[in-house]
């Protein structure tokens, strides 16, 4: 199974229905919270090449983008195949 990477913030709607994804896939993924430890945020940019916004999602330390990239993998049956690298 990939290892999957979340930074995220606690009241973000996209963390949500992205994490929700993840869930439902039944995928295990580490949640970086930078709300709680802002210390976090500028690694989080860094690793995805200047994205501020959360969700930023990594799959195998493949940068994924935000909550709509993970959706559009999902809808195009791309991203189980990524799920299982």
């Amino acid at each position: 199974m990939a290892v999957v990477e979340i930074y995220s913030k606690t009241y973000c709607p996209f963390c949500v229905r992205a994490k929700a994804l993840l869930d439902q896939k039944s995928v295990s993924y580490q949640e970086i919270e930078i709300d709680k430890d802002p210390a976090l945020r500028p690694q989080m940019i860094a690793r995805s090449n200047g994205g501020t916004t959360v969700p930023q999602i990594f799959i195998n330390d493949v940068h994924i983008g935000g909550c709509d990239d993970l959706f559009e993998l999902n809808y195009n049956a791309q991203l189980t195949p990524l799920l299982l690298s």
